[in-house]
């Protein structure tokens, strides 16, 4: 009863303004509001801290990027206008275009931009290999960026214009400045729209502004390039945990557009009168298990090994997804349906068993001691993947204990290194979209860098960054591919981590919201909504 009036308490909240923002600036009554249902609820604000999709959803809105992806996956320039690369493939110079301007009036400078590269560097999975072979990163004026590489890199672009976590945005650079493991102080970016911190009420909704000032590139907006064009003054997000309030309130007409709707409740939207559902992501998502390699029991590769046997994704995509339309089995580390889709190490994967899974973990040394899985109980997919995997670790023989939070809190929680009785965790679920696991740099859950480097889970496995660091290196495409099949195959038999199953998620929006772009990540410029 607590929970439930807490919940209609938030909607109302957003939906009304509370009285928590009462001082808050009003939207004038001929503004054009697009009023959306975010995935989560967003709290951490800084999309190089954490590769969280809200806040990389987030940093879209507010912050610009110098290349940036387009609906074909081609890197095309966004805030660079013209670049060279020298002869001997070692020197790139990128200048950039005109009319950029930070949110707070400055103009953007090729010295900001190189701090910003830094930093994303520091944490990125793809930053770090780049910056593992650049010589020198220096702003030659204040336009111009210039990169001095050690030796030819394949992925120069493709790493600087990745189109998901973390995405390499431009902030100024007293704010790329702050150490790459502490969230930013402010929020300025140069993008379309502002962030209105007076108007940001956590866990219940979030504003921005369209940007005045923003200069949009003249190319018709494709994916995450192209002109970034504010068609609304405002976009509001409206946290609404409880699935059945957030449909109801699309169905309504008090919101525009649901990001993350349940595929079980898409038949009752569809067969809502000006309700639209579709899928904009043909590559889907995977579904991640992630294994806290620092401490016991996970460790040890052969509990890990134990861990991967027991998944079965028929199971867990029916018990989170339920439609087939919406789900697909694939052991593949690397997106299915891209060009690095490949079998190679899953032999393990392939053939699900309780029974084996159980015989391999009594010849480790598992003491019996209880995991910690924490579960995100406001992501209904998540959620789902937390208890089928509980199910399964204590089918196995494991002791498992369950800690409930929202996706905010896990976010800042799956950060800390300490182990369980210092507030640690053992395990959790979270998803990559498939533009983010086409290839082995690119996939950061494959990295193994250990406590310095490795993504949340932290593998050490320095035999594998050596074989990302080879992909990246190699400019022959049938030379990448056999070194993406041995990477999966080691990725898999370390146990860095279980692929869960891909899933397929809709949106619905009102008949109204025009301009949507497809695109395996959420935009909401170009997006117009019709009153």
């Amino acid at each position: 009863m607590i929970q439930s009036t807490r919940r209609a308490l938030l909607f109302a909240a957003a939906l009304a303004v509370p009285a928590l923002a009462l001082a808050a600036p009003q939207p004038a009554a001929a503004e054009k509001v697009l009023r959306v249902i975010p995935h989560a609820d967003l709290k951490n604000l800084d999309p190089i801290w954490t590769t969280a999709y809200i806040s990389r959803n987030h940093g879209y809105l507010v912050y610009d990027t110098l290349f940036a992806l387009d609906e074909n996956l081609q890197v095309q320039p966004q805030m660079v206008d013209t670049w060279t690369v020298s002869d001997d493939k070692l020197t790139w110079t990128f200048k950039l275009r005109d009319g950029l301007n930070w949110h707070d009036g400055a103009p953007v400078t090729a010295e900001d931009c190189v701090a910003s590269l830094r930093r994303w560097g520091a944490r990125d999975g793809m930053g770090q290999a780049l910056m593992d072979v650049i010589a020198s990163l220096t702003a030659a004026d204040a336009k111009t960026i210039v990169m001095r590489l050690k030796e030819p890199y394949g992925l120069v672009l493709e790493s600087i214009g990745k189109i998901s976590s973390n995405v390499p945005f431009m902030v100024p650079k007293r704010m790329a400045e702050t150490d790459p493991f502490e969230q930013m102080p402010e929020t300025i970016g140069s993008g379309p729209f502002k962030f209105s911190k007076e108007e940001w009420v956590p866990g219940a909704k979030v504003v921005y502004l369209k940007n005045e000032a923003y200069v949009p590139r003249s190319e018709p907006a494709s994916g995450a390039a192209g002109g970034k064009i504010a068609k609304v003054d405002r976009v509001e997000w409206i946290y609404i945990p409880d699935q059945q309030t957030a449909m109801n309130a699309l169905i309504n007409g008090e919101v525009d557009y649901y990001e993350n709707p349940p595929p079980d409740l898409a038949p009752i939207l569809e067969a809502a009168e000006g309700v639209v559902v579709e899928v904009n992501d043909p590559l889907g998502n995977q579904g991640m298990l992630r294994m806290n390699h620092l401490h016991p029991p996970f460790n040890n590769v052969a509990v890990r090994r134990a861990v991967l046997k027991s998944i079965d994704q028929n199971v867990y995509m029916q018990a989170a997804v339920g439609n087939p339309q919406f789900y697909s089995v694939c052991d593949s580390y690397y997106a299915c349906g891209s060009p690095l889709e490949t079998n190679a190490g899953n032999k393990l994967v392939t053939s699900p068993s309780i029974e084996e899974a159980a015989k391999m973990l009594k010849e480790t040394d598992y003491d019996g001691t209880p995991i910690v899985l924490i579960q995100p109980t406001d992501i209904a997919i998540l959620s789902a993947f937390s208890l089928v995997t509980a199910q399964r670790l204590r089918a196995i023989g494991m002791k498992v204990e369950l800690q409930a939070m929202d996706w905010s809190t896990l976010t800042s929680r799956r950060a800390v290194k300490e182990p369980i009785d210092k507030g640690g965790w053992n395990i959790f679920h979270t998803w990559w979209i498939g533009g983010d696991i086409t290839n082995p740099v690119l996939a950061t859950g494959m990295g193994g860098g250990g406590v310095e480097r490795a993504w949340f889970g932290w593998p050490d496995d320095p035999k594998i960054e050596e074989m990302r660091s080879s992909f990246a290196r190699e400019t022959d495409a049938g030379k990448q591919k056999t070194l993406a099949d041995a990477i999966q195959d080691r990725a898999i038999n370390n146990g860095a981590y279980g692929n869960v199953g891909t899933f397929f998620v809709p949106v619905a929006y009102r008949d109204n919201v025009k301009g949507l772009i497809k695109s395996p990540v959420q935009f909401f410029w170009n997006m117009d909504v019709e009153r």
